[in-house]
């Protein structure tokens, strides 16, 4: 099935996509640049902000940081 899907692409050529995509395996894509900027400077950073979250809230990664942490 084909699917379209709204993406930013940032300075270094970096695309994040603004909603999740599940494919059963490796797919060809076809990135479309349009002359319009983001709607927000900053927007790249803020659609990432989710899709790194679910790595960042993980057991490991809390244990991995956990001597950052003051002492309760």
């Amino acid at each position: 099935m084909i699917q379209t899907v709204e993406a930013v692409i940032d300075t270094g050529g970096r695309v994040r996509l603004l909603d999740e995509v599940h494919v059963p395996g490796p797919r060809r894509a076809l990135v479309t640049v349009l002359e319009e900027p983001a709607a927000v400077p900053g927007e790249a950073a803020l659609l990432a902000e989710a899709a790194l979250a679910v790595d960042w809230n993980r057991p490991e990664e809390d244990a991995a940081w956990s001597y950052l942490q003051s002492a309760k």
